[in-house]
Protein backbone atom coordinates (compact mmCIF):
# COMPACT_ATOMS: atom_id res chain seq x y z
CA UNK A 1 0.00 0.00 0.00
CA UNK A 2 0.94 3.41 -0.66
CA UNK A 3 0.67 5.66 2.01
CA UNK A 4 1.08 9.33 2.59
CA UNK A 5 1.62 11.31 5.76
CA UNK A 6 0.72 15.05 5.93
CA UNK A 7 2.47 16.94 9.07
CA UNK A 8 3.85 20.79 9.09
CA UNK A 9 6.09 19.30 11.69
CA UNK A 10 6.91 15.78 10.87
CA UNK A 11 6.77 13.28 12.46
CA UNK A 12 4.37 15.50 15.18
CA UNK A 13 1.90 12.78 16.68
CA UNK A 14 3.03 10.42 13.34
CA UNK A 15 6.31 9.46 14.72
CA UNK A 16 5.28 5.62 15.78
CA UNK A 17 2.69 4.77 13.80
CA UNK A 18 4.74 6.31 10.58
CA UNK A 19 7.46 3.93 11.87
CA UNK A 20 5.01 0.63 11.94
CA UNK A 21 3.29 1.59 8.48
CA UNK A 22 6.94 1.74 6.99
CA UNK A 23 8.89 -1.64 8.80
CA UNK A 24 6.07 -3.38 6.49
CA UNK A 25 7.75 -4.54 3.36
CA UNK A 26 4.13 -4.03 1.97
CA UNK A 27 3.83 -0.41 2.21
CA UNK A 28 5.56 2.90 0.66
CA UNK A 29 5.04 5.47 2.99
CA UNK A 30 6.05 9.32 2.39
CA UNK A 31 6.37 12.16 4.73
CA UNK A 32 5.06 15.56 3.13
CA UNK A 33 6.27 17.99 5.36
CA UNK A 34 7.69 21.74 5.97
CA UNK A 35 10.80 20.39 7.70
CA UNK A 36 13.61 19.52 5.19
CA UNK A 37 15.85 18.21 8.04
CA UNK A 38 13.36 15.17 9.75
CA UNK A 39 13.92 11.87 8.65
CA UNK A 40 12.14 8.86 9.44
CA UNK A 41 13.99 5.17 8.57
CA UNK A 42 12.05 3.60 5.76
CA UNK A 43 9.99 6.70 5.00
CA UNK A 44 10.66 8.74 2.00
CA UNK A 45 9.94 12.94 3.36
CA UNK A 46 9.31 15.94 0.78
CA UNK A 47 9.50 18.79 2.17
CA UNK A 48 6.85 22.00 1.12
CA UNK A 49 6.81 25.71 1.62
CA UNK A 50 3.84 28.02 0.95
CA UNK A 51 4.39 30.37 -1.76
CA UNK A 52 3.85 33.20 0.52
CA UNK A 53 2.51 34.25 3.38
CA UNK A 54 -0.93 35.84 4.25
CA UNK A 55 -1.21 39.52 2.29
CA UNK A 56 -1.09 42.78 4.10
CA UNK A 57 -4.82 44.41 5.00
CA UNK A 58 -6.49 41.35 5.27
CA UNK A 59 -9.08 41.46 7.95
CA UNK A 60 -7.56 39.23 11.27
CA UNK A 61 -10.23 36.93 11.47
CA UNK A 62 -9.08 35.76 8.09
CA UNK A 63 -5.08 35.40 8.44
CA UNK A 64 -4.96 32.02 9.58
CA UNK A 65 -7.57 31.07 7.14
CA UNK A 66 -5.54 32.44 4.10
CA UNK A 67 -2.33 31.25 5.84
CA UNK A 68 -4.14 27.43 5.44
CA UNK A 69 -5.19 28.27 2.21
CA UNK A 70 -1.58 28.75 1.28
CA UNK A 71 -0.55 25.56 3.36
CA UNK A 72 -3.12 23.48 1.40
CA UNK A 73 -2.20 24.51 -1.93
CA UNK A 74 1.79 24.02 -1.11
CA UNK A 75 0.55 20.61 -0.07
CA UNK A 76 -1.24 19.94 -3.38
CA UNK A 77 1.48 21.02 -5.29
CA UNK A 78 3.60 18.67 -3.39
CA UNK A 79 1.60 15.77 -4.57
CA UNK A 80 1.30 16.86 -8.23
CA UNK A 81 5.08 16.43 -7.99
CA UNK A 82 4.87 12.87 -6.56
CA UNK A 83 2.60 11.86 -8.79
CA UNK A 84 5.23 12.99 -11.73
CA UNK A 85 7.82 9.90 -9.66
CA UNK A 86 5.16 7.46 -9.88
CA UNK A 87 3.74 8.10 -6.51
CA UNK A 88 -0.32 8.31 -6.18
CA UNK A 89 -1.70 7.33 -2.48
CA UNK A 90 -4.26 4.74 -1.56
CA UNK A 91 -3.90 6.37 1.59
CA UNK A 92 -4.02 9.45 3.73
CA UNK A 93 -3.42 10.18 7.27
CA UNK A 94 -2.92 14.39 7.98
CA UNK A 95 -3.30 16.53 10.62
CA UNK A 96 -6.23 19.25 9.67
CA UNK A 97 -4.76 22.22 12.11
CA UNK A 98 -2.90 23.86 9.55
CA UNK A 99 -4.97 23.78 6.33
CA UNK A 100 -2.44 21.42 4.77
CA UNK A 101 -5.76 18.49 4.04
CA UNK A 102 -8.20 21.27 3.17
CA UNK A 103 -7.83 20.43 -0.86
CA UNK A 104 -6.79 16.26 -0.53
CA UNK A 105 -10.57 15.22 -1.35
CA UNK A 106 -10.74 17.64 -4.13
CA UNK A 107 -7.34 15.99 -5.85
CA UNK A 108 -8.03 12.53 -4.47
CA UNK A 109 -11.59 11.92 -4.19
CA UNK A 110 -11.39 8.66 -3.77
CA UNK A 111 -8.21 7.74 -1.88
CA UNK A 112 -9.06 7.52 2.05
CA UNK A 113 -8.17 10.03 4.67
CA UNK A 114 -7.76 9.80 7.69
CA UNK A 115 -7.22 12.87 10.19
CA UNK A 116 -6.13 13.66 13.58
CA UNK A 117 -8.51 15.66 15.45
CA UNK A 118 -6.23 17.10 18.00
CA UNK A 119 -8.48 19.76 19.39
CA UNK A 120 -11.29 22.73 18.22
CA UNK A 121 -11.26 25.64 19.65
CA UNK A 122 -14.28 26.06 22.02
CA UNK A 123 -15.30 29.63 23.56
CA UNK A 124 -14.04 30.65 27.04
CA UNK A 125 -14.46 33.73 28.97
CA UNK A 126 -12.54 35.88 26.31
CA UNK A 127 -13.68 39.27 24.39
CA UNK A 128 -16.28 39.12 21.94
CA UNK A 129 -13.66 39.61 19.51
CA UNK A 130 -11.47 37.14 20.44
CA UNK A 131 -14.31 34.37 20.76
CA UNK A 132 -15.51 35.73 16.65
CA UNK A 133 -11.74 34.89 15.83
CA UNK A 134 -11.52 31.56 17.09
CA UNK A 135 -14.88 30.91 15.14
CA UNK A 136 -13.29 31.74 11.75
CA UNK A 137 -10.03 30.02 13.08
CA UNK A 138 -11.94 26.44 12.81
CA UNK A 139 -12.64 26.82 9.53
CA UNK A 140 -9.74 24.71 8.04
CA UNK A 141 -10.26 22.42 10.62
CA UNK A 142 -14.11 21.85 9.91
CA UNK A 143 -12.91 21.61 6.04
CA UNK A 144 -10.65 19.30 6.23
CA UNK A 145 -12.66 16.68 8.84
CA UNK A 146 -16.11 17.18 6.85
CA UNK A 147 -14.23 15.86 3.93
CA UNK A 148 -12.13 13.06 5.70
CA UNK A 149 -13.24 9.28 5.51
CA UNK A 150 -11.90 9.02 9.17
CA UNK A 151 -10.55 10.59 12.74
CA UNK A 152 -8.95 10.32 16.05
CA UNK A 153 -8.44 12.22 19.03
CA UNK A 154 -6.05 11.20 22.00
CA UNK A 155 -8.53 11.73 24.40
CA UNK A 156 -12.99 11.46 24.70
CA UNK A 157 -11.99 14.98 26.33
CA UNK A 158 -10.36 16.15 22.84
CA UNK A 159 -13.34 14.48 20.73
CA UNK A 160 -16.07 16.00 22.71
CA UNK A 161 -14.30 19.40 21.92
CA UNK A 162 -15.20 19.13 18.18
CA UNK A 163 -19.20 19.46 16.75
CA UNK A 164 -21.75 17.18 17.49
CA UNK A 165 -22.27 16.97 13.04
CA UNK A 166 -18.53 15.53 12.85
CA UNK A 167 -18.30 13.57 16.46
CA UNK A 168 -19.31 10.64 14.84
CA UNK A 169 -16.59 9.80 12.71
CA UNK A 170 -13.78 10.88 15.12
CA UNK A 171 -12.32 7.74 17.51
CA UNK A 172 -10.28 7.79 20.35
CA UNK A 173 -6.39 6.46 20.74
CA UNK A 174 -3.94 8.08 22.57
CA UNK A 175 -0.60 8.37 20.76
CA UNK A 176 1.22 5.61 23.05
CA UNK A 177 3.88 6.26 25.42
CA UNK A 178 7.06 3.60 24.51
CA UNK A 179 7.03 1.59 28.42
CA UNK A 180 10.58 0.31 27.51
CA UNK A 181 11.55 4.00 27.23
CA UNK A 182 10.37 5.69 30.04
CA UNK A 183 10.35 3.94 33.23
CA UNK A 184 11.21 4.15 36.88
CA UNK A 185 14.95 3.93 37.49
CA UNK A 186 16.06 4.29 41.27
CA UNK A 187 18.90 4.97 39.99
CA UNK A 188 18.77 8.22 38.21
CA UNK A 189 20.33 11.27 38.70
CA UNK A 190 19.51 14.39 36.86
CA UNK A 191 22.44 17.72 36.76
CA UNK A 192 20.79 20.90 37.79
CA UNK A 193 22.42 23.94 35.50
CA UNK A 194 24.97 24.45 38.69
CA UNK A 195 26.29 21.86 38.60
CA UNK A 196 24.82 20.45 41.79
CA UNK A 197 23.47 16.61 40.98
CA UNK A 198 19.96 15.43 42.22
CA UNK A 199 19.41 11.71 42.88
CA UNK A 200 15.93 9.81 43.07
CA UNK A 201 15.05 9.57 46.48
CA UNK A 202 15.34 13.21 47.14
CA UNK A 203 12.63 15.46 47.89
CA UNK A 204 12.51 16.99 44.44
CA UNK A 205 9.62 18.40 43.01
CA UNK A 206 9.21 18.91 39.29
CA UNK A 207 7.14 20.88 36.96
CA UNK A 208 7.52 20.83 32.83
CA UNK A 209 5.74 22.03 30.21
CA UNK A 210 6.76 22.94 26.78
CA UNK A 211 6.19 27.00 27.96
CA UNK A 212 6.04 28.21 30.96
CA UNK A 213 2.47 30.26 30.57
CA UNK A 214 -0.64 30.18 32.46
CA UNK A 215 -2.32 27.67 29.91
CA UNK A 216 -0.35 25.09 31.70
CA UNK A 217 -1.07 26.68 35.20
CA UNK A 218 2.90 27.84 35.74
CA UNK A 219 1.23 31.25 37.62
CA UNK A 220 -0.40 29.28 39.49
CA UNK A 221 2.47 26.53 40.17
CA UNK A 222 5.38 29.71 41.16
CA UNK A 223 2.43 31.27 43.54
CA UNK A 224 2.48 28.12 45.02
CA UNK A 225 6.49 28.01 45.85
CA UNK A 226 6.34 30.26 48.54
CA UNK A 227 4.27 28.42 50.85
CA UNK A 228 5.83 24.63 49.47
CA UNK A 229 9.07 25.58 50.10
CA UNK A 230 8.80 27.09 53.40
CA UNK A 231 6.43 23.95 54.77
CA UNK A 232 9.63 21.82 53.48
CA UNK A 233 12.66 23.28 53.61
CA UNK A 234 15.10 20.34 52.02
CA UNK A 235 13.19 20.54 48.87
CA UNK A 236 14.53 21.58 45.76
CA UNK A 237 12.28 22.54 42.43
CA UNK A 238 12.87 21.79 38.83
CA UNK A 239 10.86 23.63 36.23
CA UNK A 240 11.82 22.79 32.96
CA UNK A 241 10.40 24.37 29.53
CA UNK A 242 11.05 27.29 27.40
CA UNK A 243 10.46 30.84 28.82
CA UNK A 244 7.74 31.79 26.27
CA UNK A 245 3.86 31.37 25.76
CA UNK A 246 2.80 28.70 23.19
CA UNK A 247 -0.61 28.42 23.59
CA UNK A 248 -2.18 31.52 25.87
CA UNK A 249 -1.12 35.29 25.85
CA UNK A 250 1.76 36.86 28.10
CA UNK A 251 0.97 38.81 31.09
CA UNK A 252 1.83 41.80 29.35
CA UNK A 253 3.48 43.30 26.17
CA UNK A 254 7.09 42.23 26.41
CA UNK A 255 7.49 40.11 29.32
CA UNK A 256 6.81 36.47 30.40
CA UNK A 257 5.22 34.93 33.13
CA UNK A 258 8.59 33.68 34.63
CA UNK A 259 9.52 37.21 34.61
CA UNK A 260 6.40 38.42 36.24
CA UNK A 261 6.21 35.43 38.59
CA UNK A 262 9.73 36.68 40.00
CA UNK A 263 8.34 40.07 40.51
CA UNK A 264 5.36 38.78 41.63
CA UNK A 265 6.96 35.78 44.58
CA UNK A 266 11.14 35.63 43.97
CA UNK A 267 12.35 32.56 43.21
CA UNK A 268 14.78 31.21 45.63
CA UNK A 269 18.11 30.52 43.08
CA UNK A 270 19.48 28.26 46.10
CA UNK A 271 15.89 26.02 45.58
CA UNK A 272 14.15 26.47 42.39
CA UNK A 273 15.81 25.96 39.32
CA UNK A 274 15.20 26.97 35.62
CA UNK A 275 16.62 24.05 33.65
CA UNK A 276 15.25 25.51 29.97
CA UNK A 277 14.30 23.30 27.30
CA UNK A 278 16.27 19.63 28.38
CA UNK A 279 17.02 17.41 25.74
CA UNK A 280 15.27 13.38 25.51
CA UNK A 281 17.08 11.68 28.30
CA UNK A 282 17.79 14.75 30.51
CA UNK A 283 13.99 15.09 30.83
CA UNK A 284 13.42 11.40 31.40
CA UNK A 285 16.10 11.17 34.15
CA UNK A 286 14.15 14.45 35.44
CA UNK A 287 11.20 12.51 35.92
CA UNK A 288 12.85 9.66 37.26
CA UNK A 289 14.52 11.73 40.26
CA UNK A 290 11.26 13.55 40.88
CA UNK A 291 8.99 13.19 43.96
CA UNK A 292 6.48 14.58 42.83
CA UNK A 293 5.51 15.91 39.69
CA UNK A 294 2.58 19.16 39.84
CA UNK A 295 0.63 18.95 36.66
CA UNK A 296 -1.90 22.21 36.07
CA UNK A 297 -3.41 23.16 32.89
CA UNK A 298 -6.53 24.79 31.83
CA UNK A 299 -9.02 22.60 30.35
CA UNK A 300 -6.53 21.82 27.48
CA UNK A 301 -5.01 18.95 25.34
CA UNK A 302 -2.90 16.91 27.71
CA UNK A 303 0.53 16.90 27.43
CA UNK A 304 3.08 14.17 26.20
CA UNK A 305 4.50 14.81 29.64
CA UNK A 306 1.67 14.04 31.89
CA UNK A 307 1.71 10.63 30.73
CA UNK A 308 5.40 10.40 30.30
CA UNK A 309 5.39 11.34 34.27
CA UNK A 310 3.28 8.44 35.01
CA UNK A 311 5.05 6.19 33.04
CA UNK A 312 8.23 7.01 35.03
CA UNK A 313 6.14 6.00 38.15
CA UNK A 314 5.83 9.68 39.19
CA UNK A 315 4.12 11.18 41.94
CA UNK A 316 1.74 13.41 40.12
CA UNK A 317 -0.20 16.19 41.89
CA UNK A 318 -2.92 17.25 38.86
CA UNK A 319 -4.89 19.68 38.69
CA UNK A 320 -9.01 18.72 38.67
CA UNK A 321 -9.74 19.84 35.57
CA UNK A 322 -11.90 17.01 32.91
CA UNK A 323 -8.69 16.91 30.75
CA UNK A 324 -7.10 15.49 33.55
CA UNK A 325 -9.33 13.50 35.32
CA UNK A 326 -9.94 11.40 32.70
CA UNK A 327 -6.69 10.14 33.52
CA UNK A 328 -5.57 10.72 36.75
CA UNK A 329 -8.26 9.02 39.28
CA UNK A 330 -7.29 11.07 42.81
CA UNK A 331 -6.28 8.91 45.65
CA UNK A 332 -5.52 6.24 43.36
CA UNK A 333 -3.12 6.82 40.65
CA UNK A 334 -2.16 10.81 41.69
CA UNK A 335 -3.70 13.40 43.85
CA UNK A 336 -5.69 16.41 42.79
CA UNK A 337 -5.95 19.53 43.39
CA UNK A 338 -8.03 22.89 42.33
CA UNK A 339 -6.11 24.95 39.39
CA UNK A 340 -6.33 28.34 40.98
CA UNK A 341 -5.95 27.58 44.56
CA UNK A 342 -2.42 28.05 44.89
CA UNK A 343 -2.32 27.69 48.67
CA UNK A 344 -4.27 24.33 48.49
CA UNK A 345 -1.28 23.30 45.60
CA UNK A 346 1.29 24.02 48.46
CA UNK A 347 -0.21 22.11 51.01
CA UNK A 348 -0.51 19.07 48.38
CA UNK A 349 2.88 18.96 47.00
CA UNK A 350 4.00 19.35 50.47
CA UNK A 351 2.03 16.56 51.60
CA UNK A 352 2.64 14.29 48.75
CA UNK A 353 6.83 14.09 49.66
CA UNK A 354 5.66 12.41 52.56
CA UNK A 355 2.34 10.59 51.35
CA UNK A 356 2.36 7.18 53.39
CA UNK A 357 0.62 5.46 50.38
CA UNK A 358 3.23 7.07 47.69
CA UNK A 359 4.77 3.59 46.49
CA UNK A 360 1.17 2.65 45.71
CA UNK A 361 0.29 5.43 43.80
CA UNK A 362 3.44 6.05 41.65
CA UNK A 363 2.63 2.21 40.96
CA UNK A 364 -1.06 2.70 39.99
CA UNK A 365 0.57 5.50 38.04
CA UNK A 366 2.24 3.42 35.84
CA UNK A 367 0.06 0.56 35.11
CA UNK A 368 -2.90 3.30 34.31
CA UNK A 369 -0.11 4.15 30.93
CA UNK A 370 0.37 0.24 30.84
CA UNK A 371 -3.44 -0.26 30.52
CA UNK A 372 -4.16 1.85 28.20
CA UNK A 373 -1.79 4.25 26.62
CA UNK A 374 1.09 2.34 25.95
CA UNK A 375 2.53 2.86 22.28
CA UNK A 376 2.26 -0.88 21.20
CA UNK A 377 -1.59 -1.37 21.71
CA UNK A 378 -1.77 2.23 20.57
CA UNK A 379 -0.19 2.06 17.44
CA UNK A 380 -2.04 -1.27 16.80
CA UNK A 381 -5.49 0.79 17.65
CA UNK A 382 -4.45 3.18 15.17
CA UNK A 383 -3.61 0.74 12.05
CA UNK A 384 -7.00 -1.01 12.79
CA UNK A 385 -8.43 2.06 12.00
CA UNK A 386 -6.96 2.40 9.09
CA UNK A 387 -7.38 -0.64 7.52
CA UNK A 388 -10.81 -0.60 8.22
CA UNK A 389 -11.33 2.83 6.38
CA UNK A 390 -8.33 1.53 3.93
CA UNK A 391 -10.96 -1.86 3.02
Amino acid sequence: MRIAFVHQNMPGQFGRLARALAADPANEVVFVTRRGDAAIEGVRSVAYAPHRGPAEGVHHYLRTVEDAVLHGQAVVRAFEGLARTGFTPDLIIAHPAWGEAMFLKDVFPTVPLACYAELYATPGDETLDVRLHRRVQNAPQLISLEACDIAWSPTRWQRASFPAAIRDKIEVVFDGVNLAEVRPDPQAHFSLPSGRVLSAGDPVVTYVARGLEAQRGFPQFARALPQLLARRPDAQVVIAGEDRCFYSPPPNEGQTWREAMAAEVGFDPERVHFAGWLGRGDYLSLLQVSAVHAYLTAPFTLSWSFFDAMAAGCLVVGSQTPPVLEVLEPGVNGLGVALDDPAALAAALAQALEHPDAPALRAAARATIAAGYDAQSCVARQIEILRRVAG
